[in-house]
């Protein structure tokens, strides 16, 4: 097969979580265990991060590839859904796996995955893992795709684990308290490997407490050693004054990132290059500052706060809960206070639609539409239920229809917001 033809047959092939849905998820890591043996256990051969979370770990896996390889390390980075190209999964020092790479390594595997049908994650997992190995990476950047302790990316051992936060997301599979999601997330702390949490809160941080000490992890709380004083936006970046709370002491970055969410993601690295600092990888101030002011042209990090255009101002975001829609509501609200919004909005059809859009302001002005993928919320049904919490709006086939007509009524001082999904920004053109 060529490359067209084997990520054809990975998509149609391979059940696909991105598009499928629960039916997809593999509730246990026999699969990528059995692959992973087949071609000696590749993720063995260097260091790993890896990283879990409801929110921000994509954002963070970014930064903290982005400042190891501006420390001058030989980085891989793992990270998924991918927003146009298949190869963005997999990188290294910032570029992308190759085709021949992946041509070549399903070809490798074909006997083994006729036998035992793993999902597309549990493929590309493995082949994260054997791209890293053959490229010698000094240290890979690992995020989880779903939940943690069933999440095929974690039969690694790595030298440090990071939970960023919890909130309500997948519940269908990871359990309807934060408690229970928080138990799934903390399966990724290993015996005797230190773990980073981004955020704790009462409900959450027993869970992660409790599971460290079983597990003998250190554990290091990100809020108790550094905190946001001061954050200003500009449409290409945030200037954050970050305090370290043991010394008072007070350090400014600028970070090539425009969400406000990021500050807290920031806080969240810090704690992980400190800690990584201490077990023996050397990572320098100025690596840091300018890893996280290069982030989106190291790593190529996209769909995160993106300014498309201005007048009326285009945002694209990859928020699809009720977290991350909380974070694009505060941001909307303290730089654009006085605008009338637009939200261009398309789920998939296992999250909490209702919750969603009770967040968003009655009197805005909505275009409902749809990824092209089986796992999409249709949008007439999107409207359907958002009439009933009063959000009205008209119904479009893809998203850029839906964008052209948000531009033909929103005046120049307006703002159109596009989030919802990861496969609905995917289809924006020339994004």
């Amino acid at each position: 097969m060529n490359y067209i033809e084997t990520i054809e047959h990975l998509y149609s092939q391979l059940p696909m979580y991105s598009r499928i849905g629960a039916a997809a998820y593999k509730n246990d890591l026999h699969n990528t265990i059995a692959l992973c043996n087949s071609i000696h256990n590749p993720q063995q051969q260097y260091k790993i991060v890896h990283i879990a979370g409801t929110n921000g770990k994509g954002s963070t896996s970014h930064m903290l590839a982005a400042i190891l390889q501006a420390a001058g390390y030989k980085v891989g980075l793992y990270t998924s859904p991918h927003i146009k190209d298949f190869r963005e999964r997999i990188r290294v020092n910032g570029i992308m796996i190759t085709e021949e790479a992946i041509v070549n390594f399903v070809a490798l595997t074909n006997t083994i995955t006729t036998q035992i049908q793993p999902s597309f994650f549990e493929l590309t997992v493995a082949m994260a893992f054997a791209y890293f190995a053959a490229e010698k990476v000094d240290i890979a950047i690992i995020e989880t795709g779903l939940g943690g302790l069933l999440d095929s990316t974690n039969i690694v051992l790595p030298i440090l684990s990071v939970i960023t936060n919890i909130g309500y997301d997948h519940q269908n599979i990871l359990g309807n308290s934060l408690a229970e999601i928080a138990t799934q997330k903390a399966g990724i702390i290993k015996q005797n490997v230190p773990v980073v949490i981004g955020e704790a809160i009462p409900e959450t941080k027993p869970i992660f407490i409790q599971t460290a000490k079983l597990k003998n992890a250190d554990i290091f709380f990100v809020q108790d050693s550094y905190a946001v004083q001061n954050v200003q936006y500009t449409p290409h970046s945030l200037v954050c004054e970050v305090s370290e709370i043991a010394t008072c002491k007070h350090k400014t970055y600028t970070v090539g990132l425009t969400g406000l969410y990021q500050a807290k993601n920031i806080c969240t690295v810090l704690a992980v290059v400190e800690q990584l600092n201490n077990i023996g990888v050397h990572i320098s101030p100025i690596a840091v500052q300018n890893g996280l002011q290069q982030v989106k042209q190291t790593t190529g990090l996209r769909g995160r706060w993106d300014l498309l255009q201005t007048n009326p101002t285009l945002i694209a975001d990859v928020a699809h809960n009720k977290d991350g829609i909380l974070q694009v509501m505060q941001q909307l609200t303290i730089y654009y206070p006085l605008a009338t919004l637009h939200f261009v909005l398309g789920f998939v059809n296992d999250k909490d639609v209702l919750s969603i859009l009770q967040l968003l302001p009655a009197n805005a002005h909505f275009y409902f539409t749809n990824a092209h993928i089986p796992r999409a919320m249709p949008a007439a049904d999107l409207a359907f239920v958002a009439s009933s919490v009063q959000r009205e709006g008209q119904v479009y086939n893809d998203v850029n229809m839906a964008i052209a007509a948000a531009k033909e009524q929103a005046e120049l001082t307006d703002v159109i917001m596009v989030c919802g999904s990861f496969f609905l920004i995917a289809e924006i053109d020339n994004f």
